[in-house]
């Protein structure tokens, strides 16, 4: 521990990112990227972008960005904010809506960069255990201190909460502000954003990184009315004015643009899962219901941190996470029909199975 770090830094427990490695060709399957390339207009459009007009800063209120997502979702661009991927959003809104003393609650499983930032930002949470299957029930939601998120569908687990959950909560909690974190929910799931213009205290975030193929390019929004914009705003230009560059509004503003693109690449994702989920479970994996882009297994007669070593040695990376209650599941990330293919023949190898 060094002399030089503050009391913040040095009491920091870091998120830790999948891994990506360089020491070999990998099929990666350990950190929910989309198997397939971006849309090519989306190429196109960094591409023009690329010019002489790099020497100027970008917008920095993203107005064609915004304009655009408002337009997809029917929504007024003032209640759209675009950020630097999710993550940087979430950030912004741990600070802008959450306050120290006040006890923000989230499940037990779930993204783990929410107790990296009530460590960062010193505020309190409690862990509100998930259910049978690591379902979540809404009345343990239900009048909190100091607010709520969650995921939908949830990391790592996959699981769903529907639009009439999710409405339970939002009014028993009138007061606080409610983040429902989408990053997955174009895999399968029905999005909170139509209840928006409904409750002025639901934030819904997004990410391009997942369906829309766009891991490399780092761009996210958050959704909500006036007052929660205004807060994000607030705290952004605290710290950057400028947290998205012209390639990457311009790659993203093509990728929104493209819809016949995003329902293919999306509508494939979710047909293989659902492909091989039947054959895992009939190898004998317990299989969480998934609405995302990957999968949560558990086996009775394997142990989860052998299996990922095992898969790794066999050039299959997948996500381990050596924590209470999940430390025998392994996370898999959805790819294309060949890497799932592998995948089963690579665990047909642990498991004897007729595929």
């Amino acid at each position: 521990m060094s002399k030089y770090w503050s009391k913040i830094a040095a009491g920091q427990r870091p998120y830790v990112p999948g891994e990506q490695p360089k020491d070999k060709k990998y099929i990666k399957l350990n950190t929910n990227e989309c198997p397939y390339p971006p849309s090519p207009l989306v190429l196109e459009a960094i591409k023009e972008a690329a010019n002489e007009k790099l020497k100027l800063y970008p917008d920095p209120n993203g107005e064609d960005l915004r304009q655009t997502v408002a337009e997809y979702y029917g929504l007024k661009k003032e209640w759209v904010f675009v950020g630097n991927g999710s993550d940087e959003i979430l950030a912004f809104a741990f600070m802008a809506f959450f306050d120290p003393g006040s006890t923000i609650l989230f499940p037990d499983v779930t993204y783990s960069f929410y107790p990296v930032y009530t460590n960062l930002f010193q505020l309190n949470y409690r862990l509100v255990p998930l259910r049978e299957e690591f379902s979540l029930y809404p009345p343990d939601f239900y009048d909190s201190e100091g607010g709520v998120i969650f995921p939908n569908p949830n990391a790592p687990t996959g699981n769903y909460v529907t639009m009439e959950m999710i409405e339970k909560i939002l009014i028993r909690n009138p007061d606080k502000v409610i983040i429902v974190d989408e990053a997955y929910i174009d895999f399968g799931g029905e999005t909170a954003i139509p209840l928006i213009t409904k409750y002025p205290n639901l934030l819904v975030i997004q990410t391009l990184s997942k369906s829309r193929s766009l891991a490399g390019l780092r761009v996210g929004f958050a959704l909500g009315q006036d007052e929660l914009m205004e807060g994000l705003d607030r705290i952004k230009n605290s710290f950057n004015s400028y947290t998205l560059d012209r390639l990457s509004m311009a790659g993203a503003i093509a990728a929104m643009k493209d819809e016949a693109y995003f329902q293919a690449t999306r509508q494939k994702v979710m047909q293989t899962r659902e492909r091989i989920v039947p054959i895992l479970r009939q190898m004998g994996w317990q299989v969480i219901p998934s609405q995302a882009n990957f999968i949560f297994i558990s086996h009775p007669m394997l142990q989860a941190e052998g299996t990922f070593t095992a898969l790794r040695q066999q050039g299959i990376l997948v996500r381990y996470f050596r924590q209470p209650k999940i430390d025998n599941y392994l996370r898999i990330s959805i790819g294309s029909d060949e890497e799932m293919d592998s995948l089963l023949q690579a665990l047909s190898k642990l498991v004897p199975c007729q595929l």
